[in-house]
C-alpha cells in the first residue's frame, strides 16, 4: 500500500487549513477528521496547528493502514478510530472528550477507495460489485442489484444519482438478473448503456455516473450518516470551534446548507425587538455560500471539479 504515498493533493486542502487553523491554536486542541481517507488534509492541519492532536474516524480498515504510513512522525499526535463518522457522539464519549476545535468531513470517495480496482467502486473498469467502504460488514452493491424489486432500485437511482432513465435501467436489471446474478461491474455498465437512449448516452459524461453514485450511498448509507453526523458534529464544537464540510453533489450539500443555516439563524419569533440569549444562532457561517475549488486545481485534479466547501464556527453555547 506504499505506492499511494505520493497520491494528489487532497481537495481545497490549503483553504482548509486557513479556515480552520484558527481554532486549533491552543494547547490540546482536538481536530476530528471524521473521514480519514489516505490522511491528506489530516496531516496538512497537524502540521500547520503544532498544539492539535487528531482523532481520524474511518469506516475503511484499509484507509487506517495507509493513513498511519502517511501521517509518519506525526502519528503520536494521532488516535485512529474504525467507525462510521455518524457514530461520532459513541466516539469522542469513548475517548473521554467533551467538546473539539475542529472537524472536518470530506465526503467523497478517497483515492484508496477510487484506484483500488478491487473495491468495485470505478465504472471504467471490471471488478467485483461490492462498493462497500467498511468490507467486514453490510450489503454489496451485488446482494442489493439481484434482490431488491425494480422499483427499490429505480427509487435509489432516481434519488442518489438524480438518474432521469432510472426505470429503464431498473426493468432493464431485473431482466438481466434473471440470466444470471450480477457479480461484477462490467456487466452492469453494459446494461446501463443499453437501457440509456442512444442520443443520451453521449452527454452528461459516462452513463455509468449516476447509478455506480446511487448505488455507493444506498450501499453505504450516505445520506442516512451524514444526516446522523452534522448535528452530532455541530453539538460536539467548543465555543469557537469550526466544522468544515466538502461535499460533491447536490443532495449532500443540501443537507449541510440546512443544517449550518439552523444554527446560524437566531429562535425567535421575528417580532420580538430584543433576540433572548438562549433563542440568538449557535453557529456563524464562514463561507459565503458553498465555495468552489479554484480552475488551477481543478485542472490539476479533474477529481475536485464537483467540490463544495462549506465551513461554520460555534459563536455561542447551546441553550
Amino acid at each position: 500500500m506504499s505506492g499511494f504515498a505520493d497520491v494528489h493533493d487532497p481537495v481545497m486542502r490549503d483553504r482548509i487549513v486557513d479556515l480552520l487553523r484558527p481554532a486549533l491554536q491552543r494547547p490540546g486542541s482536538v481536530y476530528v477528521d471524521g473521514t480519514l481517507g489516505l490522511a491528506g488534509h489530516a496531516r496538512a492541519i497537524l502540521e500547520a496547528c503544532p498544539e492539535a492532536r487528531l482523532v481520524g474516524i474511518d469506516r475503511d480498515l484499509d484507509a487506517h493502514e495507509v493513513a498511519r504510513e502517511r501521517l509518519g512522525d506525526l502519528a503520536d499526535r494521532a488516535t485512529l478510530v474504525h467507525a462510521v463518522y455518524d457514530e461520532l457522539a459513541d466516539v469522542l464519549a469513548d475517548l473521554g472528550i467533551g467538546s473539539v476545535q475542529a472537524i472536518l468531513l470530506d465526503l467523497g470517495l478517497s483515492s484508496l477507495q477510487i484506484d483500488r480496482a478491487e473495491r468495485g467502486f470505478a465504472y471504467r473498469v471490471d471488478a467485483p460489485l461490492d462498493m462497500r467502504m467498511n468490507q467486514s460488514a453490510g450489503t454489496t452493491a451485488a446482494d442489493f442489484l439481484n434482490s431488491a424489486s425494480a422499483k427499490e432500485i429505480s427509487q435509489v437511482l432516481s434519488w442518489y444519482g438524480e438518474e432521469r432513465f432510472s426505470d429503464r435501467i431498473a426493468r432493464a436489471v431485473v431482466a438481466e438478473r434473471e440470466r444470471a446474478p450480477f457479480t461484477t461491474s462490467a456487466r452492469l455498465v453494459d446494461v446501463i448503456s443499453g437501457a440509456i437512449p442512444a442520443a443520451a448516452r453521449h452527454t452528461g459524461g459516462h452513463p455509468a455516473k449516476r447509478t455506480f453514485q446511487a448505488l455507493r450511498i444506498e450501499v453505504n448509507r450516505e445520506l442516512a450518516a451524514l444526516e446522523g453526523v452534522l448535528p452530532a458534529g455541530v453539538a460536539a464544537l467548543a465555543v469557537g470551534g469550526r466544522m468544515a464540510v466538502l461535499s460533491y453533489h447536490s443532495l449532500e450539500d443540501r443537507l449541510v446548507k440546512r443544517t449550518f443555516a439552523a444554527g446560524a439563524s437566531d429562535r425567535a419569533p421575528r417580532n420580538l425587538p430584543v433576540v433572548p440569549e438562549n433563542l440568538k444562532a449557535e453557529l456563524r457561517l464562514l463561507t459565503r455560500g458553498a465555495e468552489r475549488p479554484t480552475e488551477e486545481e481543478t485542472a490539476a485534479n479533474p477529481r475536485a471539479a464537483s467540490a463544495r466547501l462549506r465551513v461554520a464556527e460555534r459563536v455561542r453555547e447551546a441553550a
